[in-house]
C-alpha cells in the first residue's frame, strides 16, 4: 500500500525515533509499504518518520542509480533497522540533495565520503558494514531522518532563512507533486 509522505513541518520529522524489536506489530507490512511508497515517489530512500512512524527504520535502493553513475558504482538495496553509524570518515564532499518530505527544494549538502554502520535487516540479521560514495550519502540522509535531522538543518543559517518562505508553503501542504503527501494539521 502506498502511504502518504509526511511533509516538512510535522513534528515526527524532528523527533529522534524509537528502537523497535522483532515483535513490532506489522513490521513486514510496514517495510513493504515503505518500498512501494518510495518507488511511487521516485525516491532512492525513505525513513519511517517520512510515513509518520517514529521508529528507527529506513530503506535504501541505490541500484536504480547504477546507470547514472560511473561504471564501477555498485548500488545497494537494503532495509536498515535500529542502525547506528559508528564512524564517518574521509573528506567531506558536497552533493545536491533533495527529500520527499521537502519537495521542490534541492541544495548542496556536505557529508563525509565513508561510513561504518551497524544495523539489522528485515529478518533481524545483524550487520556491521562500510559504505562510501553515493551509498554512504543516501544512508546518512536517511539516518538523519531517524535522528530528527533534515537536510535543510545542515545548510548555513542564511540559506535556511532564504528558504523559509518555501518551507512554510510546504508545511501548509502547498506542494505540486505526483505522490501522496500529508501536511501536519495543528
Amino acid at each position: 500500500m502506498i502511504l502518504p509522505v509526511t511533509l516538512y513541518g510535522d513534528p515526527v520529522l524532528k523527533r529522534k525515533a524509537d528502537e523497535i524489536s522483532t515483535s513490532y506489530t506489522d513490521l513486514q507490512s510496514i517495510i513493504k509499504n515503505m518500498w512501494q511508497t518510495m518507488y511511487n515517489a521516485s525516491g532512492v530512500g525513505i525513513a519511517a518518520p517520512q510515513v509518520g512512524l517514529s521508529i528507527r527504520l529506513f530503506v535504501v535502493d541505490t541500484i536504480q542509480l547504477n546507470e547514472k553513475r560511473k561504471s564501477n558504482f555498485q548500488g545497494i538495496k537494503k532495509v536498515f533497522i535500529n542502525p547506528t553509524i559508528l564512524s564517518e570518515t574521509g573528506d567531506e564532499w558536497k552533493y545536491e540533495e533533495g527529500c520527499l518530505s521537502i519537495p521542490g527544494i534541492r541544495e548542496d549538502v556536505f557529508r563525509n565520503q565513508t561510513i561504518k554502520i551497524h544495523y539489522f535487516d528485515e529478518n533481524f540479521n545483524e550487520f556491521t558494514e562500510e559504505y562510501d560514495d553515493i551509498n554512504a550519502r543516501v544512508i546518512q540522509h536517511e539516518y538523519d531522518h531517524i535522528e530528527g535531522i533534515l537536510f535543510t538543518d545542515k545548510l548555513k543559517p542564511l540559506k535556511r532563512k532564504l528558504l523559509l518562505p518555501k518551507l512554510n508553503k510546504i508545511a501548509r501542504g502547498e506542494v505540486d507533486v505526483d505522490y501522496r503527501v500529508k501536511a501536519y494539521k495543528k
